[in-house]
């Protein structure tokens, strides 16, 4: 095997981060081949994070709305439930290998500030060192809208960048960068990005389900862009093609990192 995918098999510490879209509604079952991706990974010797949105998507039924929630407090509340069930369904589909999941929930100011900071980086080395599976995902019950983070995707580079990340492993409901929306006719995947690339020529569209998350191919690309910066490779991929991205397979997009010092 060739290629800068060759490099997934030597990562040590994996950094994988999935859409509300993808594990809510519809698609709450894929969090099971999710699980085994993860858990085939982490009985390999990998220390594995996982950064999941999806706490407001999967609290909308519950609190029996037709839609996602606009105003802060009713999104805080829908979270507020919604976190609960997320964590009891990746712990259920765990228990069966069995790997025992932390849940760690932050804002923005946590990683601004070196208080904070310092203690969720010991909090989250202490998990791996246990062989914890942390659970990352924004606290939306305390968190504004000016401090979101962007469907997590951000969140998910600032927490590789914090615990020195081999790899960041970027899921949506799409296999690659495309050079336009993949819908459009002529888009093309893009299979490498190199250090660097502006991608200038890349017009780009949403990625995910409209009205469950908040994402889009803009915020992967920076978040792919902040994590490189940083020294930490970035895929990214589909989350039904997660199993095979972390098996080292050749697909996806790739995301140069700049070497480490």
């Amino acid at each position: 095997m060739t290629g800068p995918h060759a490099s997934v098999l030597g990562a040590k510490r994996i950094v994988v981060k999935v859409g509300s879209s993808s594990i809510s509604g519809v698609n709450a079952a894929q969090i099971t081949p999710l699980v085994d991706a993860l858990a085939a990974a982490h009985g390999r010797g990998c220390e594995i994070v996982l950064v999941s949105s999806g706490a407001i998507a999967t609290g909308i039924p519950f609190l029996e709305l037709d839609s996602r929630p606009t105003d802060l407090a009713t999104q805080q509340a829908a979270a507020a439930v919604g976190q609960n069930v997320l964590m009891w369904r990746y712990q259920t589909s765990l228990d069966r290998f069995p790997i025992i999941a932390g849940q760690v929930l932050l804002t923005a100011g946590d990683l601004d500030h070196p208080t904070p900071r310092g203690n969720a980086q010991r909090a989250m080395e202490r998990l791996l060192d246990l062989r914890i599976l942390p659970i990352v995902n924004e606290n939306d019950t305390v968190a504004t809208h000016e401090i979101r983070f962007g469907d997590n995707d951000r969140l998910a580079a600032l927490v590789s960048e914090l615990i020195g990340a081999d790899l960041l492993v970027l899921l949506s409901d799409v296999d690659a960068l495309y050079t336009r929306p993949p819908h459009e006719p002529g888009a093309r995947p893009i299979p490498f990005v190199a250090h660097g690339d502006d991608l200038a020529g890349v017009e780009l569209g949403d990625i995910g389900a409209a009205g469950v998350g908040t994402g889009g191919a803009g915020t992967k690309i920076a978040a792919a862009k902040l994590a490189a910066a940083g020294g930490t490779p970035v895929l990214l991929t589909s989350t039904s093609r997660v199993g095979e991205a972390l098996s080292g397979v050749e697909l996806g997009t790739w995301f140069e990192a700049v070497p480490r010092a």
